[in-house]
C-alpha cells in the first residue's frame, strides 16, 4: 500500500494512485517490466506535483528555475510559471546540451504517457546522452493542468489529472484542459525569455509515447502551415484514438458526444487529409506490448499511411513492451532522426 500513512493532505493522490494500480492489474502486466518500485515513484511524484501547484505563488509570466543538475556536459534544468491556458502553475523540463553554452542550438519537444509528469522522461530515457552528442536540446512538458481539484479529475489514470490529451477542451467542467493550446502557444511564448536565450525554436522537433506520440503526432499534423515542426516520431503512439477505449473516453469527457469534433485530435483522421509541408515521420512500437492490439493501432496507421502517401517509418520491435525500457533501448535513434532533420 503505497501511500497507506499519507496524512489528509495526500488523499486524493492516494486516491488516484490507487486507480492507477488497480488499472495495472486489470491489464495484465502490460507494464511488465517496470519494477514496483518505479510504479509507486510515478504515483508519488505525480503527488507532490499536484500539492505543490496548489501552493504557488509565482506570478503571471514569471518562469522560476527550480533545479539544475549537470548531465553528459549539459544540464536538465527544471522550471515553473503560472500557465495563462490552463489557470494554474505548471511544470517543465529542459535539457540544454553542451553546445548551448556556445551558441543557438535546435529543440525536440517530448510529451509523455499517461499518468506522467515533466519527469519521467528526463529521468528515465537517458535521452541527453544522444541530445549531447547530437547538439539538441530537449523540452519536457507536464502532461495536464494540476491543482484545479474538478470532480472526478483523479478518479482513474486515463482521464483528468496526467492525462490531458494534448487537446483543447470544449467541455465547461474540463475548461482548463487546453494542453493543445499550451503546447503550441503558451510554451513558444514561455521559451522566448532571456533564460533559454540559446534555444533555436525556429527549428524544432516533436516527439512522444503512448498518449504522448498521439499528442506528438497531432500537433505536428495540425501545426503544419502556420508553425512548422521539421519532423516527428512516437514510441507505441494512440494512432487512432476515435477508435479505442482509451480515445473515446478521453474525448467523450473533455469533447462531448459529437464524435466528427473528435477527428480534429485523431493522427489517422489527420494523415488521411494531409496536406503541409514534408513531415519525416518515425514509430517505435513493442511487439509485446499489452495494449497494442486494443488501444495503439499502428497497422491502421500504416495503411491509412500509404493510402494517402505520407511517408512514415512504423517499425515493430520484437519482444519490447510498453515501457521506459523500451524507449530507452531506441531514443538514440529518435534523436538522431531528429537531429538530421533540424540541421537538413
Amino acid at each position: 500500500k503505497v501511500l497507506q500513512e499519507e496524512n489528509s493532505t495526500l488523499k486524493r493522490s492516494e486516491h488516484r494512485s490507487q486507480a492507477f494500480r488497480s488499472s495495472l492489474s486489470s491489464s495484465a502486466g502490460a507494464f511488465s517490466g517496470i519494477p514496483k518500485a518505479h510504479i509507486r515513484a510515478i504515483c508519488i511524484t505525480s503527488s507532490a506535483s499536484s500539492i505543490s501547484d496548489n501552493q504557488s505563488n509565482i506570478k503571471m509570466d514569471e518562469v522560476k528555475e527550480l533545479t539544475a543538475n549537470k548531465m553528459y556536459g549539459g544540464f536538465n534544468k527544471r522550471y515553473s510559471h503560472q500557465s495563462k491556458a490552463l489557470s494554474c502553475e505548471m511544470k517543465f523540463t529542459v535539457y540544454f546540451p553542451p553546445a548551448a553554452s556556445e551558441g543557438k542550438v535546435p529543440v525536440v519537444f517530448y510529451l509523455s504517457g499517461l499518468t506522467c509528469n515533466d519527469e519521467n522522461f528526463i529521468i528515465k530515457s537517458n535521452a541527453q546522452r544522444a541530445a549531447a552528442e547530437m547538439g539538441v536540446a530537449l523540452i519536457a512538458p507536464d502532461t495536464s493542468p494540476r491543482g484545479h481539484n474538478v470532480e472526478g479529475e483523479a478518479d482513474s489514470y486515463d482521464f483528468g489529472v496526467g492525462a490531458g490529451f494534448y487537446l483543447n477542451a470544449t467541455q465547461d467542467k474540463w475548461r482548463h484542459w487546453q494542453m493543445y493550446s499550451y503546447i503550441t502557444s503558451e510554451m513558444k511564448t514561455v521559451l522566448s525569455g532571456p533564460s533559454f536565450s540559446s534555444l533555436d525554436m525556429s527549428r524544432k522537433s516533436i516527439m512522444g509515447h503512448s498518449m504522448g506520440g498521439h499528442g506528438a503526432f497531432t500537433i505536428a499534423l495540425k501545426a503544419a502551415k502556420e508553425d512548422a515542426f521539421k519532423s516527428v516520431s512516437a514510441f507505441s503512439p494512440i494512432c487512432n484514438p476515435t477508435q479505442v477505449p482509451w480515445g473515446k473516453k478521453a474525448f467523450k469527457g473533455y469533447l462531448g458526444e459529437d464524435e466528427e469534433a473528435w477527428k480534429k485530435y485523431d493522427t489517422c483522421e489527420l494523415v488521411s487529409t494531409y496536406q503541409g509541408p514534408s513531415l519525416p515521420a518515425l514509430v517505435d512500437q513493442g511487439t509485446a506490448d499489452n495494449f497494442l492490439a486494443e488501444q495503439l493501432k499502428p497497422e491502421t496507421l500504416q495503411e491509412v499511411a500509404d493510402k494517402a502517401g505520407f511517408p512514415v517509418t512504423i517499425r515493430m520491435q520484437e519482444g519490447y513492451d510498453h515501457s521506459y525500457f523500451f524507449i530507452a533501448s531506441f531514443i538514440s535513434d529518435h534523436i538522431k532522426f531528429h537531429a538530421e532533420a533540424l540541421n537538413a
